[in-house]
Parts: structure tokens; sequence; C-alpha cells
């Protein structure tokens, strides 16, 4: 689905003794008050309520799934990024 990408990332979250924090605003982002915040910012919520909600911003879009899509990610490992894989063969930097 197309969503920002957000994560907390051990090794900085560690480092900084933060992960309570970060972890509570993952949740956060993901909760009705959370997603509704990101609607109006013009984010697409993923809560199917508050999508519908803003309907009339958000038109109904198909995804791609990677999975249903390609299988597996570790057969798409293998198959588009290894060395030589499909990436390198259609990338023109390579």
């Amino acid at each position: 689905e197309a969503e920002p990408p957000v994560s907390v990332v051990d090794k900085v979250v560690d480092k900084k003794q933060s992960r309570p924090l970060a972890e509570e605003y993952l949740k956060y982002l993901w909760s009705p008050e959370g997603q509704e915040i990101a609607a109006n910012n013009y984010l697409r919520p993923r809560d199917p309520q508050i999508l519908a909600k803003y309907k009339d911003r958000f038109p109904k879009v198909d995804f791609l799934s990677v999975e249903k899509t390609f299988g597996d990610w570790r057969t798409v490992q293998k198959t588009h990024f290894i060395d030589g894989g499909v990436f390198d063969q259609i990338y023109p930097g390579k």
C-alpha cells in the first residue's frame, strides 16, 4: 500500500534510549486520532472509517501487492535485487 515509511530503528533508539517514546509515536500514527491528522494533511489514511470520511479527497486506488504480484520477499530479492538480477538489467546506471 502507499503509505509513508515509518519505523523504529533499533540502533538509533537504543543509542538515544528513546525506544518507549518512538514506539508510542508509531502507535499514535496508526490510532484513529493520528489517522485523522494524516488525512487532514493529505496523507491517505489506512483506517477504513477515516478513509471513508475523506473519500472525496482520496479516490479508490487499486494497490499493487508485492507478495501477490511477485511472490514472497525471498524470491523477490533473489530475482530482482541479486547482483545481475532484474534491477541491474534495467537500471541504466549499471
